[in-house]
C-alpha cells in the first residue's frame, strides 16, 4: 500500500499539471488561428472569452492522452534514472504489480473520458461552434436544393428542386413509389409539398400509373398521401458528422441512413470509434510501462521519445483501419477496435521483455 501511495503521489500531480498545460496550449492555438477573424468582425472580448471557455472541455479531451502519456513516461523514467526501481525489484515486486495502479487508473480514466465526451464535450463544442459562427456571421443555411432522398428502404424516392426550411416546403417535387420487388408502382409530380403534422400535403399534384402500357394520371389519393411520411429534417442541408454528436444522436442518424438506403459504413465505424478511442489512455499507459527503462543512458529522454513514437504509430494505424472500414476492406467494428486489440497485444509483449 505504501508503494501504491508513493507511485500515485508522484504520478497524479504530474498528470493533472500536464493535462491542464496541454489543454491550455490547444486552446491558445485555436484562439490565435481565429484571432484575426474575431478582430475583423469586431467581436467583443467577453464573447471571445465565452467561446474559448466552451472550447476548454474539448481541449481537455484532446489533451488527456498527451497528459497521461507524459505523466507515466516521466514518472517511470524518473524511477529508473534514480535507481528506485532497483530496490522495488530487489524486494520481489515485479514491474506489472508495481505499475498495476497506473493501469487501473488508465482504465477508469478511459471510461470517464467516454462519458465526459458523450455528456459534456459534444454539447459544449456544439455551442462553441454555433456561437463562433454567429459571431463571425457564418451561420449555416439549412435550405437545400437539388435533393434526392430514398425512404422506406428505397421503396419511395423523393426528388425536389428546392427545400425551404423556414416554411418546411418542397418545390417541384417528384416522388417515385416502388413495390417490394422494386418494380414501379407510380410516380407523383407536385408543384410543391408542405409538411403537415405527420405527412406531406401536396399542391398541384398528379399521380401517374402505368396500366397495359398506357400512362394514366389521377389525383393523389389519401392512401398514397399516408405513405409520404419522411421527416422534413431529412431534406435539410444538415449533413451530420458522427464525431460531433453524442452516441444517441449518432445511433439515430445511422438508423436513418439504413432506413433510406444510403451508405452507412463510414459513420458506423466512426460510431464504434467513439467507444474505442477513449482506450487510447489505457494503450499509452501500457506502452509507457513496456517501453520505459529500455536504456541506461538518457533514460527519461529516450523513454519519452519511444512512448511518443508508439502513440503516433497508434494514431496512424487507426487512421489506416478507419479508411479500410470506409472502403469496405474491414468491417466498421474492426476499423475502430483493431488498433486497440493489436496495441494491447504489443504492450503485453513489450512488458514481458521490460527491464526488471
Amino acid at each position: 500500500m505504501t508503494l501504491v501511495k508513493y507511485l500515485l503521489k508522484k504520478f497524479v500531480p504530474l498528470f493533472i499539471g500536464s493535462l491542464l498545460f496541454f489543454a491550455f496550449v490547444l486552446m491558445l492555438v485555436d484562439l490565435f488561428m481565429n484571432l484575426w477573424n474575431f478582430i475583423s468582425n469586431s467581436v467583443p472580448p467577453e464573447t471571445v472569452f465565452h467561446i474559448m471557455l466552451l472550447y476548454f472541455p474539448k481541449c481537455m479531451w484532446y489533451a488527456a492522452p498527451l497528459g497521461i502519456l507524459f505523466a507515466v513516461s516521466y514518472t517511470l523514467s524518473d524511477f529508473y534514472a534514480n535507481n528506485e526501481l532497483v530496490a522495488v525489484f530487489a524486494s520481489g515486486v515485479p514491474l506489472i504489480k508495481f505499475t498495476a495502479p497506473l493501469l487501473v487508473f488508465s482504465i477508469i480514466m478511459s471510461f470517464a473520458m467516454f462519458y465526459f465526451e458523450d455528456k459534456v464535450v459534444v454539447n459544449t463544442y456544439a455551442k462553441k461552434v454555433e456561437m463562433q459562427e454567429i459571431a463571425l456571421n457564418n451561420e449555416k443555411n439549412l435550405n437545400n436544393d437539388k435533393i434526392v432522398v430514398m425512404s422506406e428502404k428505397g421503396n419511395i424516392v423523393y426528388k425536389a428542386d428546392f427545400y425551404d426550411n423556414a416554411s418546411m416546403r418542397l418545390y417541384t417535387l417528384y416522388i417515385v413509389i416502388r413495390n417490394e420487388d422494386k418494380t414501379l408502382n407510380s410516380i407523383i409530380r407536385a408543384d410543391s409539398a408542405l409538411w403537415h403534422e405527420d405527412h406531406w400535403k401536396l399542391s398541384g399534384a398528379l399521380k401517374y400509373t402505368l396500366k397495359d402500357n398506357t400512362l394514366i394520371s389521377s389525383p393523389v389519393d389519401n392512401e398514397t398521401l399516408n405513405l409520404l411520411t419522411e421527416l422534413p429534417e431529412t431534406f435539410r442541408n444538415n449533413t451530420i458528422s458522427v464525431e460531433t454528436v453524442n452516441t444517441k444522436e449518432a445511433k439515430e442518424y445511422i438508423a436513418h441512413l439504413k432506413r433510406v438506403g444510403l451508405p452507412y459504413a463510414e459513420p458506423l465505424s466512426v460510431y464504434y470509434k467513439k467507444f474505442a478511442f477513449p482506450f487510447i489512455l489505457f494503450i499509452v499507459v501500457f506502452l509507457s510501462i513496456g517501453l520505459s527503462g529500455k536504456t541506461r543512458k538518457n533514460v527519461m529522454l529516450i523513454s519519452l521519445a519511444c512512448c511518443i513514437s508508439a502513440a503516433v504509430l497508434y494514431y496512424v494505424f487507426q487512421m489506416v483501419t478507419m479508411l479500410m472500414a470506409r472502403f469496405g476492406v474491414l468491417t466498421p467494428f474492426l476499423g475502430a477496435w483493431l488498433p486497440v486489440f493489436l496495441f494491447t497485444g504489443l504492450s503485453i509483449i513489450l512488458l514481458k521483455y521490460a527491464r526488471t
